[in-house]
């Protein structure tokens, strides 16, 4: 299980959310048998996902984070609820490029930089779900989820994430942290703030020195007197089911059904998430509808 924390400045100037999210993206790895590059960029927009779950007001809301950048891994998708808990698939995760010059592993060369980022809320308290959408800045996420901020909701935000794979592909560690200004706070705030964090070593670092979300939260917030507000456990979680499944199925309609029905009765779902497989008999499900259109005696 992965550790998050969401703590704040003495002051209230200051909200902080951080996340070692090693755990949820080392299920990812397993699951869906990325390369190190895919890796390091589905973990990241994972991380990314966490952090802004936990934000929400409501934890029965939901957010979907998509980006479609034009790179070869193609699109990556990270959904998560209102807890933290996430899921997550890549299009193309075998993908592998050659690491940067810095010698970090070329995520915005495997996402694309040519695209957006789309931010889809799903609000218990709206009927429709909104839709928030950037450009891409890098496609290396982080930068991605910063000036979605900055664009959409106009929240001054630093964002960081990082994924660090070891050389047989496992995952060594991954985390990060959403830092957010409050309205009011003061010049003085924001100058302290950005002294901080340009004097911290990255996320990987941090957290290969054995540092958690709270050390690395103290030291982000370093001079704020920063108070934990809550401390949880998450997960990379799949909610899909047979049950749900077959009602995805069912709404196809009848003329869907039939026309795949007459391809092949037997008809097996994988779900991109999970990859977990269900199998249905095509005739059962339209004997099914059948059997609701009859009028009740």
């Amino acid at each position: 299980m992965a550790e998050l924390i969401r703590g704040l400045s003495h002051n209230g100037a200051v909200v902080f959310c951080g996340v070692d999210s090693t755990d949820i993206v080392r299920t990812a790895e397993q699951l869906h048998k990325t390369s190190a590059t895919c890796s390091a960029a589905l973990g990241r927009l994972l991380t990314g996902a966490s952090l802004m779950g936990a934000m929400l007001k409501d934890t029965r809301d939901k957010v979907t984070l998509r980006v479609s950048g034009g790179g070869p891994a193609g699109v990556a998708i990270a959904c998560t609820d209102g807890t933290g808990n996430v899921k997550g698939c890549i299009d193309h995760p075998l993908v592998e490029l050659p690491p940067r010059a810095d010698g970090h592993l070329d995520v915005g060369g495997a996402l694309g930089c040519d695209g957006v980022l789309t931010v889809i809320r799903d609000n218990t308290l709206q009927k429709e779900p909104t839709v928030g959408q950037v450009p891409l800045v890098s496609g290396e996420v982080a930068e991605d989820l910063t000036s979605y901020y900055a664009y959409s909701e106009q929240i001054p935000t630093v964002c960081a994430l990082g994924v660090l794979v070891d050389k047989d592909l496992s995952i060594l560690c991954a985390g990060g942290y959403l830092v957010q200004l409050l309205p009011g706070a003061a010049e003085a705030d924001i100058a302290r703030l950005e002294q901080n964090i340009a004097g911290i070593p990255s996320v990987t670092e941090m957290m290969q020195a054995g540092q958690t979300p709270q050390q690395i939260m103290e030291r982000v917030l370093a001079g704020f007197e920063p108070e934990v507000l809550d401390r949880r456990t998450v997960a990379y979680q799949c909610d899909c089911s047979e049950e749900r499944t077959r009602e995805m199925l069912m709404s196809l309609g009848r003329k869907e059904l039939e026309k795949m029905r007459d391809e092949d009765p037997s008809c097996e779902v994988v779900c991109h998430f999970c990859h977990a497989k269900y199998t249905y008999d095509l005739n059962d499900l339209l004997a099914q509808l059948d059997a609701e259109a009859q009028p009740a005696e």
